[in-house]
């Protein structure tokens, strides 16, 4: 088996296209800029598989009038988001996307390219008219560092396969598993801190060791790339069990 040291890292754990393509897909807000009308919307939104993001805002709210002013124009129209730590820790933002996008409303033929399950997140918007936001740039920042994300790789990329259920494994995590998880970090630099899991995707775990003053993120590797819920539970528990035999 690996030892405690060879599963950590420090490092941002998954590329910007796909973290961008997470947080828009797993925000339950995001904040609209049409013109000179500003709103926030909530459960207000999906993503469509190209990427592009649909809206469901009244036409005759402000915010639906900025839509219907930015209608067709290059870039008219901004969507912001913030993706949060969803347990309780100190500096919980942990990125911020910003798409710039051309607006239109909604074509039904759209319908035709989506799957069950974002034809039913459609149906679930409220009832208002539609709109689809067609990305022309994004960007996001993260920890320290700040990019643009190519449109190419943001249309390409998916979410990371457990995005839609990090926040309750965490919740979980935190609950029920605290000696389980502090396990995981027997390293002589986290000898009195606080330890808490702040984020999971396809490839590992991230655990934060916070002190009263500072804190400090470590990466704890998956033995292979989880692919769903199953994968998922399997990868932690060996974790937990600290198994003979991984990588």
């Amino acid at each position: 088996m690996a030892s405690d040291a060879s599963r950590m890292s420090d490092g941002v754990p998954i590329s910007d296209a796909v973290a961008a393509r997470s947080v828009l897909a797993v925000s339950g807000s995001l904040r609209l800029t049409a013109g000179n009308a500003t709103a926030d919307l909530v459960a207000a939104h999906t993503v469509l598989p190209d990427g592009s993001v649909a809206l469901a805002v009244d036409a005759m709210t402000p915010a639906g009038g900025g839509l219907v002013g930015a209608r067709g124009r290059h870039g008219g129209v901004r969507l912001e988001v913030t993706s949060v730590v969803p347990v309780r820790v100190r500096c919980r933002v942990r990125a911020r996307v910003t798409v710039t996008g051309t607006v239109r409303p909604l074509d039904p033929a759209t319908l035709d390219e989506c799957d069950a399950d974002t034809v039913q997140a459609l149906l679930d918007l409220p009832p208002a008219a539609l709109w689809t936001v067609e990305p022309v740039a994004v960007h996001i920042a993260r920890h320290s560092t700040a990019a643009d994300v190519a449109i190419a790789d943001y249309r390409a990329a998916r979410p990371d396969p457990v995005a839609a259920v990090e926040a309750t494994t965490l919740h979980h995590l935190v609950r029920h598993d605290g000696p389980g998880i502090a396990h995981l970090t027997r390293l002589p630099s986290t000898a009195g801190a606080r330890l808490v899991p702040v984020a999971i995707d396809a490839d590992g775990l991230t655990m934060r060791s916070e002190t009263r003053d500072a804190h400090h993120d470590v990466r704890v590797r998956f033995g292979s790339r989880v692919t769903g819920e199953a994968d998922l539970a399997r990868e932690l528990a060996l974790l937990r069990a600290d198994q003979p035999g991984r990588r």
